[in-house]
């Protein structure tokens, strides 16, 4: 599977810049999934429904299907987070995958980058990262910089890096 990370600071940019990247590469034909990942305690289930009461009565998973969609949840009850490599198998094979965090993991990546947020390039430290995607000219770097609004040249980068 095709994998490439979008990374950065908090408000850099990163979500809407994935959400860029899956319409600009669906748009080119490809298939594409994302995984994101949250540094603080999230639910994607509403409280007082069935399968909140589910998982509240101790469901070690819980999965929703309608003519829609359907998802399934899992509860860690305390065990340790799942590696990126174990996540990544759980999903249905596709054209691409685009993954927004886990800057530590050793798949390539994008930076996001904006001058506001006044945070130090990860690119300066992390080979993983094969390019900048900034609001500002920057200097110095070993990477390509490209201007965070070039949603075609970053999604040509990609499509580059990966030979897609």
């Amino acid at each position: 599977m095709n994998v490439f990370g979008v990374v950065g600071w908090k408000n850099s940019g990163k979500t809407g810049l994935m959400e860029r990247l899956v319409a600009e590469f669906v748009a080119r034909g490809l298939t594409v999934s994302t995984l994101k990942h949250a540094h603080h305690s999230f639910d994607v289930d509403r409280p007082g429904k069935d399968s909140d009461r589910h998982r509240m009565a101790g469901a070690q998973q819980v999965m929703l299907s309608s003519a829609n969609r359907w998802a399934l949840m899992s509860e860690l009850r305390g065990a340790p987070e799942p590696p990126l490599a174990d996540l990544l198998e759980k999903l249905s094979p596709v054209d691409l995958v685009l993954i927004e965090g886990y800057k530590r993991d050793t798949h390539p990546k994008i930076e996001a980058h904006r001058q506001e947020t006044g945070q130090p390039l990860i690119a300066r430290d992390d080979g993983t990262i094969r390019a900048v995607a900034s609001d500002e000219p920057l200097e110095g770097l070993s990477v390509p910089v490209l201007d965070l609004d070039d949603t075609k040249a970053i999604a040509d980068l990609i499509v580059a890096e990966l030979e897609l």
